[in-house]
């Protein structure tokens, strides 16, 4: 298997949610390489507030704070500390989405120049540094 080292890796939602649910039996040997060999997980503010979300339309059966304060604890997942007014800079030029949560989460990643580990394939087609 070829080698993947990455500094910082962002996780996309369903990713959290996923890796809350039945831990990295979803992902591709890819993403499990990606997730294994980076220094720092971590997530855009905005993931919490799609997880609440999802949770308040019944789509995912737990509350956001008790999948983050698990995956904390368990892969020391960490919401990036970015100022939020830079982040909506980057996403002020990502008008491939009308998605709110997914133009920051992806700007999120951009700004910093990391890699975002994602299913969605709108962000993997546009998003270069997307790893699924």
């Amino acid at each position: 298997m070829e080698t993947l080292v990455v500094k910082r890796l962002y996780l996309d939602t369903h990713i959290l949610a996923w890796l809350y649910q039945d831990g990295a039996a979803r992902l591709t040997p890819q993403g499990i390489l990606a997730l294994e060999s980076a220094e720092q997980l971590l997530i855009s503010p905005m993931v919490e507030l799609e997880l609440a979300y999802l949770h308040e339309l019944a789509r995912i059966n737990c509350p956001a704070s008790v999948i983050l304060d698990s995956l904390r604890r368990d892969i020391g997942l960490e919401t990036c500390p970015h100022p939020f007014a830079a982040v909506i800079g980057t996403a002020l030029a990502l008008d491939w989405t009308r998605d709110p949560f997914d133009r920051i989460i992806v700007a999120q990643a951009a700004h910093r120049a990391s890699p975002l580990l994602t299913a969605d394939q709108n962000i993997a087609w546009h998003y270069a540094e997307a790893i699924w």
